[in-house]
Order: C-alpha cells, then sequence, then structure tokens
C-alpha cells in the first residue's frame, strides 16, 4: 500500500461526502489537494492542505473546512489524531496497529514492493551517455551514464517500456581530428619518427594501440597515400576502436544500451534532410538576421541572412540557425533530425541525460520537439554537472594538453564499480558533486555506500542468527508477515516501519520527476533509523533485535529487520549495485 495514496482517497471520499450532506458545495476540484509527509515530523504522519486549496472555490474560510474534514477523519479507525493546525492544514497520526500491518504486507508482497504499474507500457526513450566517439570515457561521463541507467531501470520497475539508447556523434569535425590523430600514430607504428602531436590534434596515448592495429592490418599502404585517400578508411576504423573502448568501459561500469544511433548514418539516409523539410512545410523555417549575442559587441558582430528555425514560437530565447555559411548543417539540425527519428519510431517521452556544458542548449531542444510533434512530445532534459575528484580531500591533477585525465575505467578499477554507481546518485544531477577516492572506501558513517551496504549486512547477519531461535523455515518473509507484531511498540521501531512503507511513494515520486537520486536519499535516512535503533538495543535489553528468552519478540524484531532488508536490496538492484551479505 501507498500510505499517501490511501489517505489521500480518504480524504477525498470525506470531501465529496461532506459535499453531498451539503456542507460543502459540489463539484469542488480536488485536483490540487494533496496528503505529503509533514516539513516536521512533530506534526504527525502526514499533512493534508484540503483547506487551503478549496476555500475560494467554497467560499470558506480554511480553517473552517479544515473542523469539517477533521471531525469526519476522526472517525476513522486508522487514524488516533487529527489535529488543524496553522492557517488550515489538517495534521494526521496513524495508530501504531496500522503501521505494523502495512509491515506485515510488505513482508508478504516481497521483492517487488512498492512497485505499481505507472507507466502502463508507455514506452520512454532514455538516451545517456552519448559521449564523442574520440577517446575513453571520463568520471564525467560516468555519473550520466549511472543516472541515465538507474532512471531506465526505475522507470521499467514501475511499468514503463524503456528504450536506452546511445547517440554516436560520429558525423563531426571531431571525428576527422581523430582519423587524423590516429594518422599520426599509424606513422609512428609504421617507424616513423613523429615528434610531438601537433597542435589540434588528439595527444593521448589510447590511440597507440589503434595505430599500431591499422598497420597490422594495412601495412605501410598509406603512409604516401594524399588525406583525401585515407580520412574515410582511417575515421571508420577509429571511431569503432573507440566506440569498443566506449563499450568496455561502459561493461565495466554495468552499463548496457539497448540501441547505438549513429549520426552519420542518420545524416547518410538524408533524415537531416527530411527534418528540414518537415519542419519548412510546417512554416516553421525562414530566412533572416539574428540579432548579436547577449554580451556581443555590434562591432564584432556579422550580421547575416540565415535559414532559422521559429524557435521562439515554442518557448525559446531567439530563433536558431540550421545551416553554417558553408552551407553545411548546424549541429543543430543533425539533433533535431536525430529527435524526429525518435518521435517517429514511436516514442513520445523522451529524457536526454546531458553533460554540465549543454544547459544552454536546452530550450531550443525542448522546442524541436514540440514543433516536430505538434506538441504532442515531451522531452526531459538531465543536466549532470561536473565531478570533481579528490584523493584524501587532494585534487587529483588532470592535464588535457598531455592527454591524461581521470577515466571511468580508472574510477572504477580503483574503488569498484558499485561505489561508483551508488556515489553517483547520492546528490542531485544539477548539483555538482566531489568524489574522494578514499573517502567512498572508507568504512564509516560518512560514506553512504558503506552505511546503506552495512545495513544491509546487519540485517543479513542479524536473520543468521536469529535463525538458531527461530526455525529458519520460518524467516522467510512470507512467513515473517505472519508474525504476532503487537511487540513492536516502541517510537523507535514505528518510525522505522514508517519509513518502509514510505518506498512505495519513493518510488513513484522519483519516477514521475526522473530523479533517482530520491533514491539514494531514501535508503541513507533508512539505514541511519535502522543503525540507531540497533545503537538502542545495545544499552536497552528490551529493544534487543536476538533475545533466545523472548523467541516472540525475536520473531517481531526479525520481522522488521527482514523489512530493512528487502527495501534496501531493492534500492540497490535499482541502481545496479549488489547488496554485501556480511563486511
Amino acid at each position: 500500500m501507498n500510505v499517501f495514496s490511501y489517505l489521500s482517497d480518504l480524504v477525498h471520499e470525506e470531501i465529496e461526502a461532506l459535499s453531498r450532506a451539503g456542507a460543502l458545495p459540489a463539484g469542488l476540484d480536488l485536483g490540487a489537494v494533496s496528503v505529503e509527509p509533514p516539513r516536521e515530523a512533530g506534526h504527525g504522519d502526514a499533512a493534508c492542505n484540503a483547506a487551503l486549496v478549496l476555500a475560494r472555490e467554497a467560499r470558506r474560510k480554511p480553517r473552517e473546512i479544515a473542523a469539517l474534514l477533521a471531525a469526519r477523519l476522526e472517525e476513522h479507525a486508522a487514524l488516533r489524531a487529527v489535529e488543524v493546525a496553522g492557517p488550515g492544514f489538517v495534521n494526521l497520526r496513524l495508530t501504531d496497529e496500522f503501521w505494523r500491518a502495512r509491515l506485515g504486507e510488505l513482508l508478504a508482497a516481497g521483492p517487488g514492493y512498492g512497485a505499481e504499474d505507472l507507466g502502463g507500457g508507455r514506452r520512454v526513450n532514455v538516451e545517456y551517455v552519448s559521449a564523442n566517439p574520440t577517446g575513453p570515457l571520463h568520471v564525467g561521463h560516468a555519473r550520466g551514464a549511472v543516472v541515465g541507467d538507474a532512471l531506465a531501470n526505475l522507470l521499467a520497475h514501475m511499468g514503463f517500456a524503456v528504450t536506452r539508447e546511445y547517440y554516436v556523434n560520429d558525423a563531426g569535425a571531431q571525428v576527422d581530428t581523430l582519423a587524423r590523430s590516429v594518422h599520426a600514430r599509424y606513422r609512428e607504428a609504421c617507424g616513423e619518427t613523429i615528434g610531438a602531436i601537433p597542435e589540434g590534434l588528439y595527444p593521448g596515448d589510447y590511440l597507440v594501440p589503434v595505430g599500431e592495429a591499422l598497420a597490422a592490418r594495412d601495412g605501410r599502404r598509406w603512409l604516401a597515400a594524399p588525406e583525401a585517400d585515407w580520412l574515410p578508411a582511417f575515421r571508420e576504423f577509429a571511431t569503432e576502436a573507440m566506440m569498443d573502448l566506449v563499450r568496455a568501459d561502459l561493461d565495466a561500469l554495468g552499463v548496457r544500451h539497448d540501441l547505438f544511433r549513429s549520426e552519420r548514418a542518420l545524416v547518410g539516409e538524408g533524415r537531416v534532410d527530411d527534418a528540414y523539410a518537415a519542419l519548412e512545410a510546417d512554416g516553421l523555417i525562414y530566412r533572416g538576421v539574428l540579432e548579436p549575442p547577449k554580451g556581443r559587441r555590434e562591432e564584432d558582430w556579422e550580421p547575416r541572412e540565415q535559414s532559422l528555425f521559429r524557435a521562439t514560437r515554442f518557448g525559446d530565447d531567439s530563433d536558431r540557425p540550421l545551416r553554417k555559411s558553408d552551407g553545411t548543417w548546424t549541429y543543430f539540425a543533425t539533433d533535431i533530425a536525430y529527435h524526429r527519428d525518435k518521435i517517429e519510431r514511436g516514442f513520445v517521452d523522451l529524457i536526454d541525460v546531458w553533460g554540465a556544458d549543454h544547459g544552454g542548449y536546452v530550450k531550443r531542444m525542448k522546442a524541436a520537439v514540440s514543433a516536430l510533434s505538434g506538441e504532442a512530445a515531451a522531452l526531459d532534459v538531465k543536466i549532470c554537472q561536473m565531478v570533481k575528484i579528490l584523493d584524501g580531500g587532494t585534487p587529483v591533477a588532470m592535464s588535457k594538453r598531455a592527454g591524461r585525465f581521470v577515466t571511468l575505467r580508472d574510477v572504477v578499477d580503483e574503488v569498484g564499480k558499485d561505489v561508483v554507481r551508488f556515489i553517483m546518485l547520492t546528490r542531485r544531477n544539477d548539483a555538482p558533486l566531489e568524489f574522494d577516492l578514499q573517502r567512498v572506501t572508507a568504512q564509516s558513517r560518512d560514506n553512504p555506500v558503506f552505511y546503506v551496504q552495512y545495513a544491509h549486512a546487519r540485517a543479513c547477519s542479524a536473520l543468521r542468527r536469529g535463525a538458531e531461535i527461530v526455525p529458519h523455515a520460518e524467516l522467510e518473509p512470507a512467513a515473517l508477515a505472519r508474525a504476532d507484531l503487537a511487540s513492536l511498540d516502541d517510537a523507535a521501531e514505528i518510525d522505522l516501519i514508517r519509513r518502509l512503507c514510505q518506498w512505495p511513494r519513493v518510488l513513484a515520486g522519483a519516477a514521475l520527476a526522473h530523479e533517482p537520486h530520491r533514491i539514494a536519499f531514501h535508503l541513507q535516512e533508512l539505514a541511519g533509523a535502522f543503525h540507531l535503533l540497533w545503537t538502542r538495543g545495545k544499552d536497552d535489553a528490551r529493544l534487543r533485535f536476538i533475545d533466545a528468552e523472548r523467541p516472540a519478540e525475536t520473531r517481531a524484531r526479525l520481522a522488521l529487520i527482514s523489512g530493512v532488508k528487502l527495501v534496501i536490496a531493492e534500492g540497490l538492484a535499482l541502481f545496479g549495485v549488489e547488496p554485501v551479505q556480511e563486511m
């Protein structure tokens, strides 16, 4: 049960009953009525805003409506207290019996508790990583990869039909630069002395084996050939080599895509021309001159007539050019064609996970998706801010000139994929993240992945010890669901159950908002409540989880522990993290 959905339904029923009784007008719009956790725990288990949002339409004072609603809600056995607070909030407190019954439901549901068919099979396209195929993935790409993958997992868990996609930017000038860089390494592999890598080429040593592989395949065939002859072959070979490297890096992180869509293939199929023609047919292309960009002096700006997309009609700040002065397509034009390709494949829910340097690109892309779909499709862009790598508080030095940077594989090899995946989700995607190589492997409560994993390991340990007192067959969640839970009456125990029962709401909210970090926040809070109760049991024998002389109470507490284990394991699974059994 989603407790807050249950309470919301209860409130809606009572408001409708008040309307039928003539105490409130009929036909009130209940769309904005909500029941949420209160901002302060002291205000109860839930707070309802009904009186505040209905006051104007009902032509009644908020506290008058709140009093009417509270009087009806007090009749429900599940509620031990209903209070009118502030300007008209209705605070609700549920009985301990209610919470204990929810723990039984959790255990009876077992794995999959909290999942619901929110999506109803609705198709969603999640595009993430999509790094230029010019080198290994760096740690910034790791964040986008984890955010996109965890979000895809979450949406699939909640009933959406998810396609995980990678857009290969293999048609731009950067791929020609890659080909020329590999040519230098090819010459080196053939025995030539190349000296320093020329300015403007990629200097990284990761291209050395690519040049060697080409030399092994083709010998000295290309040494005397003009660039026009060797460039296409080098471009294709280098791009495939880099994408093999990218796939291997992603595999090390546990990330796998359903589809890799090539920009070069898109252009070759004429899809950019088709998208341009479609916008033109809808009257959304015109010849015009743009104003100088903000902050640019007019004397430094050369106005010229261009083919422009009417992006301002769909909420952008400016109309956008689709062709460069030499007649070739802009990056935006090819991105328009790619998103039109998604829409034509039947997707109306599009999610793109981008790096921090693409923030200024969001409005124009949303405008394009609206235009291409007749405003039927929606694009949500998740911007992942930078990741700062530290080692014991000291920034890890990098040198772009030397081609040295912290790669995704470096970090995975150093701390393990599970640590990387969890830590990348401990902040909102749009907030900067510090990743300290020492801290994320420390066994302390300041390390969130250790803190959560330790809670799972503790639960497993307690269940193993409990098997010495309670027959092992009775420790399965379905059996524990039938246990007498009446002895779980301490405020800390009820608080832990309350947090467990927030899991369905957390899942639904994270899926609808496209915010997987909410799960990490909840798991940390749940782990904290569990560790606190464990510590209290050391000082108060009545709260100890395992007591050989009190088998009934032990079984009740093992039911609580089993709930903790189940929810943490489910959350970690959505993150692609393996829960540990012991530490």
